[in-house]
């Protein structure tokens, strides 16, 4: 063994140790689910600063409640200056020092009593620093009784390859921003009882917090940071995106387009969005671009979880591909601060708040368009269970919204026979006229605490 393999040995010791006995951290559970799935390494995904890092260490501390000893659970936290030119060799020789430091915990020991309590979960974040880290990976899965977690996002490898990277040997666990149930959590003002069961005043908080969570969004930095601090916050956030998640991922050369693409579609939330129409908003601005380049921007943007788009409902790849788009941000707080209008666009925030609670509950989601032209929100179907057609709106006391919000949902749910057809509203109070048979209504703040 060379001296510089005898340091790096040394350092990579040192890293077992602080990584085996550094403090369990309080973080608030979230609500994201894990796959069961043996033999299949759970690659975490989602944008940059959302909680992917924080969802590993609360995992960790969930095994260790439930009954798992300490020493089972190695959570290596790579991105470390102290690592440079660490190998997937270094990493799983981390791995073998573990087991000989604690005998009883290491993968394969097989299914015999007391297995769960003594089988090795591993936990790599930041796993790009790493070259050939799936090498590694894929052979501690043939190793047999082992839990990999996995995460990443950087320009080399965005949060969604770290899945792809795999080859099928992984399946992605979705880390969003918080969402609303989560923020209340994190606040310590999650309700304990069902909304049937509160009171009108705490109900009437939860209508409150709804309303800030609209404007301030889910990040977790920006939970208890001012309206200025947050603005700088999630606009750092967002120029840290694009630049090592896009311009320096694709090498984007027309960056004044891309930058322009970002602002407009963060400010125009629940848009409709078609390649012709960006490309000739461009055009008139006197920005010169390909119509393709228009399109690789938009997918480059989704790819880093920035955005987030739906397609129309149909039964046609070719008229779900021909028809507008409809596109969103990742979180509700972004809206604000790239509105230059001065618009609080709070009907549309709630729209994506809808959204993104529906692709927690993993539901596939589309806009859906009636046979007399016109929209629904959201159609969305999972296996398991019945379909949702979903109308949201700030509230339905007006003629004009009640006429096209609530006829667009009585044509759909007539249309889709099979789906539980939803009104969704900001406001509180109840509909003053009665809903066509079959739809329902629901205050927003309960459609997103109840399942």
């Amino acid at each position: 063994m060379t001296e510089t393999t005898t340091i790096a040995r040394d350092r990579l010791r040192d890293k077992l140790t602080e990584s085996m006995n550094a403090a369990i951290l309080a973080r608030t559970a979230r609500d994201v689910h894990v796959p069961r799935v043996p033999g299949k390494a759970l690659a975490v995904v989602g944008v940059r600063r959302g909680g992917k890092t924080s969802f590993l260490h609360r995992r960790m501390a969930e095994h260790i409640a439930a009954g798992r000893s300490r020493e089972s659970q190695l959570l290596l936290e790579l991105e470390d200056e102290r690592l440079a030119g660490l190998t997937a060799a270094d990493v799983g020789w981390i791995v073998e020092e573990h087991a000989r430091r604690y005998p009883h915990v290491r993968p394969g020991d097989g299914g015999g009593a007391g297995t769960s309590h003594s089988r090795l979960c591993l936990y790599l974040d930041e796993v790009q620093v790493v070259p050939q880290w799936e090498t590694l990976v894929h052979r501690l899965l043939a190793v047999g009784d082992v839990e990999i977690f996995v995460s990443g996002s950087s320009a080399k490898l965005l949060s969604r390859e770290v899945a792809t990277s795999l080859r099928g040997r992984a399946m992605e666990v979705l880390v969003h921003p918080f969402s609303f149930r989560e923020v209340l959590r994190h606040a310590g003002t999650e309700p304990d009882r069902p909304w049937v069961q509160l009171a009108t005043a705490d109900r009437a908080a939860l209508d409150h917090a709804l309303q800030r969570y609209l404007a301030v969004g889910g990040f977790p930095e920006a939970q208890r940071a001012d309206a200025i601090d947050r603005a700088d916050l999630l606009t750092g956030y967002v120029d840290t995106m694009v630049l090592r998640d896009v311009i320096e991922r694709h090498g984007v050369s027309n960056v004044r387009a891309l930058r322009w693409l970002q602002r407009h579609l963060l400010a125009t939330p629940a848009g409709n969005v078609s390649v012709n129409k960006l490309y000739d908003d461009l055009r008139s601005q006197g920005v010169g671009v390909g119509k393709d380049t228009v399109h690789a921007y938009v997918g480059h943007l989704e790819d880093a979880f920035l955005l987030r788009s739906i397609t129309m409902h149909s039964s046609s790849e070719r008229q779900r591909m021909s028809n507008p788009r409809k596109v969103y941000p990742v979180d509700p707080g972004l809206i604000t601060i790239y509105e230059r209008a001065g618009r609080t666009h709070r009907g549309r925030a709630l729209e994506t708040v809808v959204l993104l609670e529906l692709e927690r509950r993993r539901y596939a989601v589309d806009w859906y368009r009636t046979s007399e032209g016109w929209e629904v929100d959201f159609f969305a179907t999972r296996a398991d269970t019945t379909p949702l057609l979903v109308q949201v709106c700030l509230d339905s006391a007006a003629d004009a919204t009640w006429e096209r919000e609530v006829r667009a949902l009585a044509s759909a749910a007539a249309a889709q026979p099979d789906a539980d057809a939803v009104l969704v509203t900001l406001d509180p109070t109840p509909p003053q006229r009665e809903l066509p048979a079959g739809l329902q209504w629901m205050p927003a703040a309960r459609w997103l605490l109840e399942p």
